[in-house]
C-alpha cells in the first residue's frame, strides 16, 4: 500500500498537468482590437453585444491610428486593426501587418470646430479665408498632430484648403490622439478645437460650432481589418462589426456606417 501511494499521487499530477493546456484553452475566448480613439464609446457598447452574443472577450485599445499601427509593427499583440483614416491601413497593408482579404471600409464621420460649452464663441460659418485666427484669440486650437494623427491630417488639410492654414499655424496645439485635443477644449484650456463630430456628440463640455466643408479634406472613412497573426475569434468578431445590430449602435453615436449590414 505504501508503494503504491507515490504511484497514485504521480498519476494524479500527471493528468493535471496534462489537462492545464485543456483548461487554458477553453478558458482563452478573448480578442484584443486596438482601435482609433474617436471610437471608444461607441465599440465599447459594440463589444460588448459581441461579447454577450458570443461569449468571447473583447480587450480594446485606443489611441491614434498611428500610434497604433507602430505598435502593431512592434509586436504587440493585436487581432484587430480599426483606423480612422486610410493611410495608417496602407501602412499596415504594405509592411504585411494585416490580412488585406479581412479590409472593409467600416465608418465615416464629420470634421467639426468646438468650443467649450460655455463659449461666447456660437456659429462659425467656416467657407474660404474665414478668421479663425481671429476668433482664437490669444488663445491655441486643438488638434491631433498634424504630421501622423488621422484628425490633425484632417484638420491641416482642411485649414489649407481653405487658405488659413499659416494663419493659424502657430497657434495649433497638437494632441497625441483626438480624445486628448477634446479634453483641452472641454477644460477650456484651449477656446477651439477641430475634431470630429462624434467626439464632440459625447462630451458634454464642448459645443459644436461649425462644420468643415465635406470638399475641404479628404472623405474620412474608417477601414477595419484582421492583423496577419490575428486569432480565429476575429473572424466573428468582424462579420459583428457589419451587423445590425451593431449599425445601430454606430449611428446612434453619430458615425455613418459605409456598409450594407448583414443579419
Amino acid at each position: 500500500m505504501l508503494e503504491r501511494r507515490p504511484i497514485l499521487a504521480a498519476l494524479a499530477a500527471a493528468i493535471a498537468i496534462a489537462a492545464v493546456p485543456c483548461a487554458a484553452q477553453a478558458q482563452d475566448k478573448t480578442i484584443t482590437v486596438f482601435a482609433a480613439a474617436s471610437m471608444k464609446n461607441a465599440l465599447d457598447d459594440v463589444d460588448a453585444a459581441f461579447t454577450k452574443q458570443s461569449g468571447v472577450k473583447v480587450v480594446a485599445s485606443y489611441d491614434a491610428s498611428s500610434a497604433l499601427m507602430k505598435q502593431i509593427e512592434g509586436g504587440a499583440p493585436a487581432d484587430v486593426f480599426v483606423s480612422a483614416d486610410l493611410k495608417w491601413m496602407d501602412y499596415g497593408s504594405q509592411e504585411k501587418l494585416i490580412k488585406d482579404d479581412t479590409r472593409v471600409n467600416l465608418l465615416g464621420n464629420e470634421l467639426v470646430l468646438i468650443a467649450a460649452k460655455d463659449s461666447k464663441i456660437d456659429h462659425v460659418t467656416i467657407a474660404p479665408s474665414f478668421d479663425l485666427a481671429k476668433l482664437a484669440g490669444d488663445g491655441r486650437i486643438a488638434t491631433g498632430d498634424v504630421l501622423a494623427v488621422p484628425v490633425g491630417i484632417y484638420a491641416k488639410a482642411a485649414l489649407e484648403k481653405l487658405g488659413v492654414w499659416s494663419s493659424v499655424e502657430p497657434k495649433m496645439a497638437m494632441a497625441a490622439n483626438v480624445r486628448a485635443a477634446l479634453v483641452l477644449v472641454a477644460r477650456g484650456e484651449a477656446p477651439l478645437g477641430i475634431v470630429y463630430s462624434t467626439d464632440a456628440k459625447v462630451e458634454p463640455g464642448v459645443k459644436v460650432v461649425g462644420v468643415f466643408p465635406e470638399n475641404s479634406h479628404d472623405p474620412i472613412i474608417y477601414p477595419v481589418a484582421a492583423t496577419t497573426d490575428a486569432k480565429s475569434d476575429a473572424t466573428p468578431y468582424l462579420a459583428f462589426l457589419r451587423s445590425q445590430a451593431a449599425k445601430t449602435i454606430f449611428e446612434s453615436y453619430g458615425f455613418t456606417v459605409l456598409v450594407k449590414p448583414t443579419t
